[in-house]
C-alpha cells in the first residue's frame, strides 16, 4: 500500500515534467523588413518563429506563396515569387518585383516539421519609392 501512495503522490510531478506538445498555432511567420524599396529583384525575407520560445524554426516546407497588392484594393495585381537559398536557419527569402509603391500582401502556406496541420500566413509590407 505504501508503494501505491508514493505512486499516486508522484503522478502530478511526473505529468508536469512531460514536454509540452506544440500546435500549428504556436508558429508564425514574421517579416524581417516591413518596408522595401519598390523595384525589380527585391528580396523579401521572413522568419518562422515558435511563439512559445521566440526561437527560429528551420526546415519548414513552404508549398504555397503569393504576393499581391490586396492591401491597396488590387488583389489581381500580383508578382511572381522566386524562392532563394536560406541565409540562416529559420529564414525564408523570396525574390520578387514590387512593380508599384504601396501595400503588398505576402501569403504563405507551410508545413512545420513534426507538426500536424498547415501554417497559413498573410503578411503586409510596403513598397516605397
Amino acid at each position: 500500500m505504501t508503494f501505491m501512495r508514493a505512486l499516486v503522490a508522484a503522478f502530478p510531478l511526473a505529468i508536469s515534467t512531460l514536454p509540452a506538445f506544440a500546435d500549428i498555432k504556436d508558429y508564425e511567420f514574421q517579416l524581417t523588413q516591413e518596408e522595401l524599396k519598390q523595384g525589380d529583384g527585391v528580396v523579401v525575407t521572413v522568419r518562422l518563429v515558435d511563439r512559445r520560445s521566440g526561437k527560429a524554426v528551420p526546415d519548414a516546407v513552404i508549398f504555397a506563396s503569393r504576393i499581391d497588392m490586396e492591401p491597396d484594393g488590387m488583389a489581381t495585381m500580383a508578382s511572381k515569387l522566386e524562392p532563394m537559398p536560406a541565409t540562416e536557419p529559420g529564414s525564408y527569402s523570396f525574390r520578387t518585383n514590387l512593380t508599384m509603391e504601396g501595400g503588398w500582401r505576402l501569403s504563405l502556406a507551410a508545413k512545420v516539421q513534426g507538426e500536424d496541420g498547415t501554417l497559413e500566413s498573410r503578411l503586409v509590407l510596403k513598397a516605397t519609392p
